[in-house]
């Protein structure tokens, strides 16, 4: 057992077996994203088995919502260190992970080998696709009211929204915003307006010369490019994926989209399906990548993006528990971290839209889908329940095949 910072309280005595088993537990009840998922890890490990005081609980979420990658697993594999060590942190994360990365093969193989074999399937699909633009509206607003807390950040938000928009690489865009915010925060204004003005004059160079290249996509290879590279290219979007997603796993989005649809591996259309089918199932958000590599890649592609994507969540409690909450309590670190954080919420903002458009060319009539997009929003704000995602999935598909079958 490895003692946890900051608190006396211990979990029971658990077996390796058994603390498998007690996470695979959770990982077959994690509906509702990641809200529901960590309402139901505290209501079992906290309240009723007392593996750690509230209020450590309260800390540690607050520093795993300050790391990349999906705080519910990564609790889970922090609390699985404080029972067992390091191999009860590898057990609790593949116990919780588990059910939904064996349902998402399932799905994924099933979509690939029957594909959009009749009308019918195909309409419910288009009707799943302009309800996902709805659910990640819905995801970006709720980050942003948690992220946007000044004028500053609001700024660097829509600044790199444009910038997005405009064809920057995401790369730049998280610099510059984390840097600018740390800066100003800590009083040297003037050298954040010149990384400003450095930041704009990067990114204008960036568009430049790729317009000049003719591509047209910073960053992304061109597809025959990417025909010729596979599992290893999987694994390495997928941890990208998983070093920068921010606020939760809808900030995933954009760079999965970029390293896979942009490089021609899939489509947008087949892309939303996986966020769909995310939603719907007893998984981290985040699995929609899972999804996405057996498009891409098939079983050993949707193995690989998901190795790269939860890498992450497993490393940074593996090598830094003892550390963890002294590092994030650092105040220069966490300035920098909101200003990185306000960067994602532009940059999401900024994929949604393109998705959108991308959505708008493929519908077979306009109105049909303004119909299902308004009313799947409506329910979105409504009906605050960890449901409301599946409910809206699933009556989008049957307005689907209603109005486009």
């Amino acid at each position: 057992m490895v003692d946890g910072p900051g608190d006396d309280v211990r979990p029971p005595q658990i077996g390796a077996a058994a603390l498998f088993a007690r996470f695979l537990g959770f990982g077959f009840l994690a509906f509702g994203g990641p809200v529901a998922q960590i309402a139901m890890i505290r209501r079992e490990l906290v309240e009723r088995e007392g593996w750690m005081s509230s209020a450590h609980f309260n800390r540690l979420l607050a520093v795993m919502q300050a790391l990349p990658g999906p705080e519910a697993h990564e609790l889970c594999v922090h609390l699985g260190i404080r029972a067992q060590g390091r191999l009860g942190g590898i057990l609790a994360g593949l116990g919780f992970m588990l059910p939904g990365l064996v349902l998402m093969m399932g799905l994924a193989w099933v979509y690939v080998t029957f594909g959009m074999a009749t009308p019918a399937i195909a309409a419910a699909f288009m009707g799943i696709q302009v309800a996902v633009i709805a659910v990640i509206i819905r995801a970006v607003h709720r980050i942003g009211e948690h992220v946007l807390t000044d004028p500053l950040l609001w700024a660097l938000a829509i600044g790199s929204g444009a910038a997005t928009l405009l064809g920057v690489t995401f790369w730049l865009v998280l610099a510059g915003s984390g840097l600018i915010y740390a800066l100003a925060r800590g009083g040297r204004r003037a050298l954040a307006a010149g990384t400003a003005v450095l930041a704009v004059g990067a990114a204008a160079t960036a568009v430049i010369m790729d317009l000049d290249a003719g591509t047209g996509l910073p960053g992304v290879l061109g597809a025959g490019e990417a025909q010729a590279v596979g599992v290893m290219a999987l694994f390495i979007a997928g941890l990208k994926a998983g070093l920068l997603t921010f606020g939760g796993a809808y900030t995933a989005i954009p760079y999965v989209r970029a390293d896979t649809v942009g490089r021609d591996w899939l489509t947008d259309a087949q892309f939303l399906d996986g966020v769909a089918l995310a939603g719907v199932l007893p998984a981290p958000m985040v699995i929609f990548c899972t999804f996405v590599g057996y498009v891409a890649g098939g079983p050993w592609g949707a193995l690989a993006i998901t190795a790269g994507v939860f890498l992450p969540a497993f490393a940074f409690s593996m090598i830094f528990y003892e550390r963890l909450e002294r590092i994030l309590d650092m105040a220069g670190l966490q300035t920098l971290l909101a200003g990185i954080a306000a960067g994602v919420v532009g940059i999401i903002a900024a994929t949604t839209q393109q998705l959108g458009a991308a959505t708008a060319d493929r519908v077979p009539t306009a109105l049909p889908a303004l119909v299902i997009f308004a009313g799947a929003l409506a329910i979105l704000y409504l009906w605050k329940s960890r449901l409301s995602a599946a409910v809206v999935v699933g009556l989008a598909a049957v307005a689907g095949w209603v109005a486009f079958g």
